[in-house]
């Protein structure tokens, strides 16, 4: 029992001088760490460490600048603000009646009527008073759901959504579209194609470089469904579509519904909304426009938005008008006549006829005017005066011809060769490299596409939907 005792004490003594030896050698490491951290702060403020270099060189690349560009003055004084900007009531706007679920700013039936019929004026925006506008939240059809994802909007739309049959009827022969229990089909077709997009573009691919990139953006002139343009996008061509609001008033919006860019438009009296010279072809499937009359108004217009180069699509009536025209319910004057000024015009515009088949017509524009004496020396047509390409918004549209830059050689593009897609998307637009857009230049232009990408990728790190078919037409554009 003693020796157990002894044992013990000595085990309690020799426990008490490791801890001791411990404790010893931890303020040993500690004191030794702050001297050396002491001493290193001490080498580097002297000047001999390196630590104020570096510090120099980073104050010197994050130092603010005044750059001679910037202003950080206010543009605006309190005088310019509504009255009620300074309000801390928030205000909030209720829903509009169901009647008002097609409501169109601008484009109401009733007030469109009240207008001249000359060059369709009716049909054009006519917006209403200030005491007249709606101050309400558009709501839904009953039942909308959500859109398909593309490719499946392309072919199919919600009934829900797009509540009217009436195209459904007025055009079932045409396979335009179809009603299919709690859905709407759409088989491709058009009135001068109810055999589907698909052949007819490949119709017109036999004639146009379609498929080789030449051909990137289109307009589709009396769009209907906008079929056209959903199925060029096989052919990665971007199609604007436009149809005025008529009897067929579901048209645009199964359009924008299918997941297709179109407006509510019409060649009537004003300018399309679009700078000149953006479009590498232009189409018109019996979109009942007068070509003919006007003094070529309309051909014209389609000219100044035509690429140099670009090609005019137009099928159905007058052209081929021997074989169809008791189906048109025409006589044969009549529809050769209106054919023969279409042709005069095409002339006057130096418009070279490259293809009549099977109903359509396909026509080039010159590269130049170098390549056309007479266009620039026929003194009975106008030349449009613009104060710069993009000068159209609310403009009216006259009988001119839009001139085109200046060239060395008739066989120079005028405003200068566009790359092919892909490489399009990339490449800096010939306009700006050559300096025709005012403020902007090779570098501004590539900082600004810099930029955007910087954007779209934020955008998707938010928006995990993007890389999807529910906002095909954004994701392609990428």
């Amino acid at each position: 029992m003693l020796m157990i005792i002894l044992l013990g004490c000595c085990g309690m003594a020799r426990s008490l001088t490791e801890n001791k030896t411990r404790t010893a050698l931890f303020v040993l490491v500690v004191f030794g760490l702050c001297s050396f951290f002491y001493l290193l702060g001490v080498w580097q403020r002297s000047g001999f460490g390196r630590g104020d270099s570096i510090a120099a060189v980073v104050n010197e690349q994050t130092k603010c600048l005044k750059l001679p560009n910037l202003n950080f003055e206010t543009h605006h004084s309190a005088s310019d603000l509504p009255n009620d900007t300074f309000s801390s009531q928030v205000k909030t706007f209720e829903p509009c009646d169901a009647e008002y679920t097609d409501y169109t700013p601008c484009e109401e039936q009733k007030r469109a009527m009240t207008f001249p019929r000359d060059h369709m004026i009716y049909r054009e925006r006519h917006c209403p008073p200030e005491n007249e506008k709606l101050y309400c939240l558009i709501p839904a059809p009953k039942g909308y759901v959500a859109p398909f994802p593309w490719p499946k909007s392309r072919d199919y739309v919600s009934y829900a959504n797009v509540p009217h049959k009436s195209l459904t009827v007025e055009k079932a022969i045409q396979n335009w579209v179809h009603y299919e229990g709690n859905v709407f089909r759409f088989p491709g077709g058009g009135t001068q194609f109810p055999q589907g997009a698909d052949k007819y573009i490949d119709q017109l691919a036999s004639v146009i470089p379609i498929t080789g990139g030449e051909v990137r953006t289109a307009l589709d002139t009396g769009c209907g469904v906008a079929s056209l343009g959903a199925y060029l996008l096989k052919k990665d061509v971007l199609t604007m579509s436009f149809a005025p609001k008529d009897n067929h008033e579901a048209q645009v919006q199964f359009a924008l519904e299918r997941g297709v860019p179109a407006y509510i438009g019409l060649l009537g009296s004003m300018k399309l909304s679009f700078p000149s010279r953006v479009f590498d072809m232009a189409h018109c499937s019996r979109c009942l426009i007068p070509w003919s009359g006007s003094n070529g108004m309309y051909m014209m217009e389609v000219d100044r938005v035509l690429r140099p180069g670009g090609y005019w699509v137009l099928s159905g009536p007058p052209i081929g008008w021997k074989i169809h025209y008791k189906g048109w319910q025409r006589t044969k004057d009549d529809l050769r006549s209106e054919q023969r000024k279409i042709e005069q015009f095409a002339e006057l515009l130096c418009w070279k006829k490259i293809s009549e088949k099977d109903g359509i017509a396909i026509w080039r524009k010159r590269l130049n005017d170098k390549s056309c004496p007479r266009k620039q020396d026929n003194s009975k047509v106008a030349k449009c005066e613009l104060t710069s390409e993009s000068d159209v918004w609310y403009k009216k549209m006259e009988a001119c011809i839009t001139p085109l830059p200046e060239v060395k050689s008739v066989s120079e593009v005028a405003g200068g060769e566009l790359e092919p897609f892909p490489q399009r998307l990339n490449a800096v637009p010939p306009r700006i490299a050559r300096g025709f857009v005012p403020g902007f230049s090779v570098q501004t232009y590539q900082e600004d596409n810099k930029l955007w990408q910087k954007h779209v990728n934020a955008y998707k790190k938010t928006n995990d939907l993007l890389d999807t078919g529910r906002y095909f037409y954004f994701r392609c554009n990428l």
